[in-house]
């Protein structure tokens, strides 16, 4: 069925959601976790599987390759008019070390998804499309997050991204190139007309709300904040209490006033602390030094600026108290961000001719498309995940969900793109 133009008809035009959802549980036997979801942390070699497989996937869909110095991957679709800038489709396939197998993941394989659909339908574009893995969204492995985004976006440099090192002391810049995954690109040198990202959403709001799209508008602005503690080790048992010199205990009401500081900035504002180690990491002895990371976020720039800074008012006061000594870097940043509203727009548009049901959302997670949003129109599209739950391995979504936005994306793609038949 065809309407007047010669197109297929838009009931007509969806993706093929049995084959999503088959690229998506054959992605994840790749870097399988311990409970069912995923441990494929960037520059490992199940990374470098997973962007094999990938790019197999997109060449038998008939694109090409092009890849930069930071191992972002591009595949592009042709369009009619090459000259064209392209439209982006993008998100990242790398996972936390207990990651589920769906965040970050389901954004580019609905890129992929959208291509294969638009050519089963025979459908030609004005515009490439382009769909792309930006690599190191997680920053579990390498700080900061949404790394290589970040190179391309300007925000960050090549050489900084290039000395991350891991909890081993292995270099980014080592682990790409013993991966083989380094392109001759410069990063940041190609031209986006618009770029779409679909995710998960990665909380419970659309759930709960019974709504199977999430149109976002916003996305919280961040401050990583590495704290490091350093006092002396000792014997839990032979040491008087008064004479200890206990970064545990720093590092504990430090992240008990993360907690506070937090609470007193509601609403719209989260605090707390994920990452902690401390060393020598012995039942029985005292720990002399704990290294920590700050995770604050708001969609009020001012919320978030203030709470950095009490942080690091309160934090060197309680390190005194106890006779630590301290250091606070700041690991990661992005401001709030406002997507664009034109693009919101369209994928608004694209849901209720598909009649499904909708709303807008403010991101609470860091994306790729908060940095490409500094260079080009951008926006995001989220599904439901179950319970809010991600970043763990009992992350899960229902293939309904994902085809939903799947749907969603390829229409908001070619509105986007433009269609010459």
């Amino acid at each position: 069925m065809t309407d007047a133009s010669g197109l297929p008809a838009a009931a007509n035009m969806k993706v093929d959601g049995d084959r999503l959802w088959d690229s998506l549980m054959q992605m994840a036997r790749i870097g399988p976790g311990v409970a069912g979801g995923n441990n494929r942390q960037t520059l490992t070699d199940a990374d470098a599987e997973a962007r094999i497989l990938f790019r197999t996937w997109c060449e038998a869909a008939g694109m090409v390759m092009g890849l930069d110095r930071m191992g972002n991957m591009f595949m592009r679709h042709e369009g009619a008019e090459p000259d064209l800038d392209p439209v982006y489709i993008g998100s990242h396939l790398d996972t936390q070390p207990t990651g589920g197998k769906y965040d970050g993941v389901l954004g580019v394989l609905s890129g992929l998804e959208v291509v294969r659909s638009i050519r089963d339908m025979g459908l030609v574009t004005r515009r490439p499309i382009v769909v792309t893995n930006w690599t190191n969204e997680e920053g579990t492995r390498f700080a900061p997050a949404m790394l290589a985004s970040g190179v391309f976006a300007g925000v960050l440099t090549e050489d900084y991204a290039n000395s991350r090192e891991d909890a081993e002391g292995l270099r980014f810049g080592d682990e790409l190139d013993r991966i083989g995954w380094r392109g001759d690109e410069v990063p940041g040198d190609r031209k986006i007309h618009a770029m779409f990202e679909y995710h998960i959403e990665q909380g419970p709001i659309l759930e709960a709300k019974g709504k199977q799209i999430g149109v976002v508008t916003h996305g919280q602005g961040l401050w990583w904040l590495q704290v490091t503690l350093t006092g002396k080790d000792a014997h839990t048992g032979s040491t008087p209490m008064s004479m200890r010199v206990n970064a545990g205990l720093g590092m504990a009401r430090i992240i008990e006033a993360v907690h506070r500081i937090a609470m007193d900035h509601q609403p719209d504002a989260v605090g707390a602390v994920g990452q902690a180690n401390v060393w020598p990491n012995s039942r029985n002895v005292i720990p002399g030094r704990a290294v920590f990371t700050v995770d604050f976020r708001s969609p009020d720039q001012a919320k978030l600026d203030r709470m950095r800074a009490l942080l690091e008012d309160e934090a060197p006061k309680i390190a005194a108290e106890l006779g630590l000594g301290i250091e606070i870097e700041p690991v990661g940043h992005f401001d709030p961000v406002t997507f664009d509203p034109e693009l919101a727009g369209t994928l608004r548009l694209a849901a209720e001719r598909l009649g499904y049901s909708h709303m807008d959302i403010v991101s609470g997670a860091g994306h790729d498309a908060c940095w490409i949003n500094r260079v080009a129109p951008t926006v995001m599209i989220m599904c439901p995940c179950v319970d809010g739950l991600s970043h763990n391995e009992a992350e899960e979504i229902s293939p309904e969900w994902a085809k939903a936005g799947a749907d969603v994306l390829l229409h908001a793609v070619l509105d986007t793109a433009g269609t010459v038949r």
